[in-house]
């Protein structure tokens, strides 16, 4: 999960105020990671619990971007507030041992500053993973996207790079989407082919609801010849959800990394997800630094 792995001691006190966690979760079995209504499971609902179980009282839970039903994350940050003093140990192995298997915290840290899970992020990467076989996956269904069409990757490459660079994204926003402008800082964007796989590694300052998703049903689109290489490009321009075409399934969809400023002590991570990493160099795999934050994301410290 990470670049270096901290060893889990216990000569040290976390707590006593702001508390970051990273953690990673299959999210096949969850309604997304918000809090749904009663029955209806989500991560913040499994986490917070079990972190409560813990800290000792009821935690409210912030994380750096919210994923919906089905989407996974190898890697994901959260914090939440407390009184209470554990030591990097008690943390994990304590809301490990009152969480479901499908979810996993790596590492806990004391919050410095004014740091917040969302608001100090930088950038968030995610990996969008297609199954390109005539036959649909067994062992790994629900774990990647599958499309029985030959996929050009090279293709889908070249024309998702019209979306590098600051754009109105609205064309890959959801219907639904609240956010308060379609605007964002698209960092970078690779579509390569490991084996049967074709990975689409996204990386912005912050994405709009099923952004991700449109993006890579549209690809998909070109890489089957369907649509053509600057049809990406005129989809964006018309700013319109309705010409991007269909939503790639939720499944094949991962959180790997999420950046912040080195002074905030989060580790790094080695981006996955783990059946994934191999494939790529150490390189590949490593935090990519933006060369944009929008002004709003700046951090000052003292």
């Amino acid at each position: 999960m990470f670049l270096q792995n901290p060893p889990l001691t216990t000569d040290n006190a976390i707590g006593n105020g702001r508390v970051i966690i990273a953690f990673e979760y299959d999210g096949r079995g969850f309604h997304g990671w918000q809090l749904q209504k009663s029955g209806v499971r989500s991560v913040e609902s499994e986490l917070s619990r079990a972190v409560g179980k813990v800290a000792d009282h009821p935690v409210e839970l912030v994380c750096a971007g919210r994923t919906d039903a089905g989407v996974h994350a190898s890697y994901q940050i959260a914090h939440f507030d407390t009184p209470s003093v554990r030591n990097l140990r008690s943390w994990v192995m304590g809301i490990n041992t009152a969480l479901p298997e499908d979810i996993a915290v790596h590492w806990a840290g004391s919050g410095v500053g004014d740091f917040h899970a969302r608001f100090s992020a930088t950038y968030r990467r995610y990996r969008y993973i297609i199954y390109n076989h005539p036959v649909r996956p067994g062992i790994q269904r629900g774990q990647v996207s599958w499309t029985f069409r030959p996929l050009d990757a090279e293709r889908m490459h070249v024309a998702a790079q019209a979306l590098v660079g600051e754009h109105d994204f609205s064309s890959f926003r959801a219907a639904g989407c609240q956010s308060r402008t379609p605007i964002r800082f698209l960092e970078r964007i690779s579509v390569t082919r490991k084996r049967d796989f074709v990975v689409i590694d996204v990386q912005a300052n912050a994405f709009l609801h099923h952004m991700v998703r449109n993006i890579a049903g549209a690809l998909m689109a070109v890489g089957s010849g369907k649509e053509s290489i600057d049809s990406i490009r005129e989809i964006l321009m018309q700013r319109d959800r309705t010409v991007a075409g269909v939503t790639a399934p939720p499944h094949g969809l991962y959180l790997v990394d999420v950046g912040y400023p080195g002074e905030f002590g989060v580790p790094e991570a080695e981006c996955g997800p783990g059946f994934l990493r191999p494939w790529f160099t150490r390189s590949e795999n490593s935090p990519l630094a933006p060369t944009h934050i929008h002004p709003k994301q700046r951090v000052t410290t003292p």
